[in-house]
């Protein structure tokens, strides 16, 4: 039989079944666990796979299906080890927030690198813009077209005053999609506008620290009226790309890797060579500060990465 994981909570998983549409209790064979795999957990919500239904209609999952794509992170107790968030996403919404919380422009740029690396469409939402002044607003705009101009999409969005939630639901219509940010971003309540009826659980900022707490425990798949569905995941503090060599990471930042072109060697790593084109991009401003200073920490994970593997 062939079903797709719509959750996981570690040791059980549910699958829905292709045809019948019935959702299955299942586990994995013991086989699973033993692949040599540098990732914490084998399978992940959005995976195809093949399962045998035993006594108990306990499902037995057998196979997993090639992934198109999958969004990682870092594991909280081993960080050589990742864990994967989602898999066979079409598209990875990134849920901004200016305040309440505060998100950093160095968290969305490795979750926008992460999504080149994997060949993953992204929105970059900037939500919350009710709680903003005008001066604020200006602050978001001027990060929009940053952004835009680097070639990613952006939506100025609002669960409360339900600012471009149309716009937000043709974008993910019919799509897999999945909602990333800080816990106490948003990404819960953004869902219940949309369909109030599941009524995910969503939490209160904590005065004390301003940072979220975390009410989604486990990654989770829940199917919209209008089609497609959405794939719900615990905030995720720190992305991350595993088994990419650091000449590899220019790759994954557009800008940097359009204005390689010019530079005057080939393999120019755009650190402190002559004539680096993207170094002068840097001087001018025409690529922005916080994105090269993640480039460079990525490239620096990368090379740490390779001398821990040898």
């Amino acid at each position: 039989m062939h079903g797709l994981v719509i959750k996981s909570t570690g040791s059980w998983y549910q699958v829905l079944e292709q045809e019948t549409k019935m959702v299955f209790e299942a586990r994995i064979r013991g086989k699973f666990k033993l692949l040599k795999t540098r990732l914490t957990n084998p399978l992940a919500v959005g995976d195809r796979v093949s399962f045998q239904l035993e006594q108990d209609d306990i499902a037995w999952i057998t196979k997993i299906e090639p992934r198109k794509n999958y969004l990682i992170r870092k594991s909280v107790n081993l960080s050589k080890e990742a864990h994967i968030i989602a898999s066979n996403i079409d598209v990875a919404c990134f849920i901004f927030t200016l305040k309440h919380p505060e998100t950093s422009l160095g968290f969305l740029d490795r979750f926008l690198a992460c999504c080149e690396a994997y060949n993953i469409e992204t929105l970059i939402l900037f939500s919350k813009m009710d709680l903003l002044v005008s001066e604020e607003i200006a602050v978001i705009e001027e990060i929009q077209e940053i952004y835009e101009n680097i070639g990613y999409k952006t939506l100025q969005v609002s669960a409360y005053s339900q600012q471009n939630l149309e716009l937000l639901q043709d974008a993910v219509k019919d799509k897999v999609s999945v909602f990333f940010g800080h816990s106490g971003a948003g990404k819960s309540t953004l869902v219940n506008a949309f369909q109030p009826e599941l009524n995910l659980k969503t939490s209160e900022i904590s005065e004390t620290h301003l940072k979220g707490k975390h009410t989604t425990t486990f990654a989770q798949m829940h199917f919209w009226n209008f089609g497609g569905s959405v794939i719900d995941t615990p905030g995720v503090r720190e992305f991350a790309m595993i088994d990419i060599e650091k000449e590899e990471v220019q790759h994954f930042f557009p800008e940097i890797f359009k204005a390689r072109e010019q530079c005057r060697f080939y393999n120019c790593l755009h650190i402190n060579e002559p004539q680096c084109a993207v170094m002068a991009q840097l001087e001018t401003g025409e690529i922005q500060e916080s994105r090269y200073h993640t480039y460079l920490k990525l490239m620096e994970e990368a090379e740490e990465e390779a001398s821990n593997q040898n």
